[in-house]
């Protein structure tokens, strides 16, 4: 299981561990473990976890991930409306896991695109979940085969699934965060099949 805390302070107990969780900390919660007690820093200002679970075969150690403690990838241009920055939490190279991969995209202010150009990646599948948007702010989220593009209207806190074969990327009417959590037997980062922009439909 990956955990990141998309609220104000709180912690998670994992059989008897207790681990302080600030805003945007992650947790990876091994594989075993028999009681998971989520838990909030004020009952007037409770944290607000975000968690993916997957099957596991292998036995990794509980780990708390501190955002600080992850290596940011700045990527994107202003003429391109898509700088941000991607923090890898869960993944080869930093706190492994049997199959999940996870990690936070933070797009910058005036920018509103993410993953595009896209990409599919046949060997896993991708959920996405938006937050930090406004109120009234929403991001057109574009799946489906390159072929025959489709899009979902998501709002603030709202998640969405990519199979395996589908495109993965959106828009929004103001930057936003997402968290992107991957599942499947392949966990390299950079094995994706990418899409020409000429081919979308």
């Amino acid at each position: 299981m990956g955990i990141i805390n998309v609220g104000p302070k709180g912690s998670v107990l994992v059989d008897g561990n207790e681990h302080a969780m600030d805003t945007k900390d992650g947790l990876y919660v091994g594989m075993g473990s028999k009681e998971i007690v989520f838990s909030s820093g004020s009952d007037n200002n409770p944290a607000h976890f975000y968690f993916l679970s997957s099957p596991a075969h292998q036995n990794y150690p509980t780990k708390k991930i501190e955002i600080s403690t992850t290596e940011p990838t700045h990527l994107g241009s202003p003429a391109e409306s898509n700088v941000r920055t991607i923090y890898k939490y869960i993944h080869p190279d930093g706190v492994k896991s049997c199959q999940l991969c996870m990690g936070m995209t933070i797009l910058e202010s005036n920018n509103v695109w993410n993953s595009m150009p896209c990409h599919t990646h046949a060997r896993r599948m991708e959920v996405y979940f938006y937050f930090n948007l406004p109120d009234e702010a929403i991001v057109f989220h574009l799946m489906g085969e390159p072929n025959e593009t489709r899009h979902i209207v998501i709002r603030n806190e709202e998640a969405v699934i990519s199979p395996d074969w589908s495109i993965h990327a959106g828009a929004g009417t103001s930057n936003y965060i997402f968290i992107w959590g991957m599942i499947g037997e392949n966990q390299t980062f950079t094995d994706m099949d990418a899409v020409n922009m000429g081919e979308l439909q």
